[in-house]
Parts: C-alpha cells; sequence; structure tokens
C-alpha cells in the first residue's frame, strides 16, 4: 500500500474530516479523496461509511488504522535511521483554557515521562476550534480539543460531562433572570446552555463569555453569575448544581490530537501510549467514584 495515501487515511481519521485533512497535508480534497478510493479498490472494501454524519469508518476502515499507524511508523523510523533531524525546539502544544489546569499538567508530567529527557513546551491556550485551525496551518504539534462522542478524532484522553456550577450562594439558581457566565461562542457549552435554558423557559442575563477559565471561574466564585463548563474543570471552591430544573448539558470526550507533519519526537506510538495511561486514570477514578 502506498505511505502516501495511508497518511492521507489517518489525517482524515484523526481530523474526522476530508476538508481538514486536505489542509493539514498540504493537498486538494479531491487528490486525498483519490487516494481513498485506491486504497479501496486495493482492499477491496469501502474506508469510510458516507452516509453517517459525523465521519464515520467502516469496519474495514477501523481495521486499517492500526496497520496503517504500524506501518508508517516503520517507515518513518527507516527513513529517520538515515538523517537527522532537530528534536531539541520546544514541542509546540495548544489547549483550552478550561483544561489547562486540570489536565493539561499531567500531558506535559507524561510526555516528559515517556520520552525520558528534558524537551521544552511551547503552550498556546485557545479554543478547540482555533487549536485545530493552527494544527492545519502547521502552527501547533499537539493539540487537546472537544470533540462529540460520535466522532474518531484524535486519541481519547478523558470521557466528561458537562455541569451547572455556582459559588457559595446557591439562591443565585432561583433569580430570574438567571445570571450566567460562559465560555466563549466556541465552546459547545455555551450554545446548549442558551438553547436549553431557552427550552425551559428561563430568562437569561448573559453576565459576560470568555475565552479565559480563570476570569469565568472568578465570576463565579464572586457569587454574579452561574456557568457550565467540564466536571473535570471545577475547582474545589465552586458547587456543582444537581438541580432537575436546570437543563441537561451534553458528554463530550477530551481527546488529543497530533499534526500531520509534527515534532520529530511525537510518533503515534508515544500518543496511543499516553492516551491508554489517561483513559485507564479515568476508570480508576470512576470506579472508586
Amino acid at each position: 500500500m502506498d505511505i502516501d495515501s495511508l497518511r492521507s487515511f489517518l489525517a482524515i481519521v484523526d481530523t474526522g474530516s476530508f476538508t481538514r485533512a486536505a489542509a493539514q497535508i498540504h493537498r486538494t480534497q479531491s487528490a486525498i479523496s483519490m487516494q481513498v478510493k485506491r486504497l479501496e479498490e486495493e482492499l477491496g472494501s469501502p474506508l469510510f461509511d458516507r452516509d453517517k454524519r459525523p465521519l464515520s469508518l467502516s469496519l474495514s476502515g477501523q481495521r486499517l488504522v492500526s496497520h496503517a499507524r504500524r506501518l508508517i511508523a516503520s517507515h518513518d523510523e527507516a527513513l529517520d535511521a538515515f538523517k537527522r533531524e532537530d528534536t531539541t525546539r520546544p514541542i509546540r502544544i495548544g489547549c483550552p483554557d478550561d483544561y489547562a489546569e486540570s489536565l493539561l499538567p499531567a500531558l506535559l508530567e507524561q510526555l516528559r515521562y515517556q520520552l525520558k529527557q528534558n524537551v521544552t513546551f511551547d503552550i498556546l491556550c485557545a479554543s478547540s476550534v482555533r487549536l485545530r485551525q493552527r494544527l492545519d496551518s502547521g502552527e501547533l504539534d499537539l493539540a487537546v480539543v472537544t470533540r462529540a462522542p460520535d466522532s474518531d478524532e484524535g486519541w481519547l484522553l478523558k470521557h466528561d460531562k458537562g455541569v451547572w456550577v455556582c459559588g457559595s450562594d446557591k439562591r443565585l439558581i432561583s433569580q430570574r433572570p438567571l445570571p450566567l457566565a460562559l465560555f466563549d461562542k466556541n465552546c459547545k457549552f455555551h450554545s446548549t446552555a442558551l438553547d436549553g435554558l431557552g427550552k425551559f423557559g428561563i430568562e437569561v442575563d448573559l453576565l459576560t463569555f470568555t475565552t479565559s477559565a480563570s476570569t469565568l471561574k472568578a465570576v463565579v466564585r464572586k457569587g454574579m453569575a452561574m456557568s457550565a463548563m467540564a466536571r473535570s474543570s471545577v475547582p474545589d471552591d465552586l458547587h456543582i448544581i444537581d438541580n432537575g430544573n436546570l437543563p441537561p448539558l451534553p458528554a463530550i470526550d477530551i481527546v488529543i490530537v497530533a499534526a500531520t507533519h509534527n515534532h520529530p519526537l511525537i510518533t503515534p506510538s508515544l500518543i496511543s501510549t499516553i492516551s491508554n495511561v489517561f483513559v485507564d486514570d479515568d476508570r480508576q477514578s470512576a470506579n472508586i467514584a
């Protein structure tokens, strides 16, 4: 099988989109569609279920993923033996600000532990939408992003769920209009919170929306507004509201995504290992709870 075609196939799998894959590997969408078609002809089976949205792998596509990763890893390892790459430059990582405190330090710790060297990290905090754009343009090597639970994008780090939170004064829940502070419009909880409250007939006073998790938590801590965020992002001094009078918030997956052309130290094997560590820790925490 052609290595470039396998790279295009994996780019589609990891980004969840023919369009984003084309942007990352600097090819036209029609070119990578032809590569996928040739792979499908060679294997005698479709690789994607094109009738589903979001884009979904067929059974044959799911089987090919692990083989493709191994083939590309072996190919790149052979090439690396004959050329020197700059492994000293910082690894550029993007992360939404709401995960920067709860998840990012553990990721950096794992990267250093697995790489067994003192690498330097260049960190950018932004929304998942903007981080995907930076990955596609080659400005990042890795990004932690939120994906829909039915997407195949990236490697799983954690299953999570949105929750309503408030400060110490829980009487705020009954205030109308309901004072609210949310992450910016690119955050999944922004639109679902507003839509859900609207369907419940709850009038909203939107105090602020921001990309800054520290700003959001400070406003809620001050008792000025309630908010919606991932359960794993809630600090100890804020209260999760378990109240049937508020609309439910969606489940999410937090994943790590690698750029197609990334830092030479970042390999599929490394990311898979780190993903397994996080998923195992997540399971153990769920069992304890």
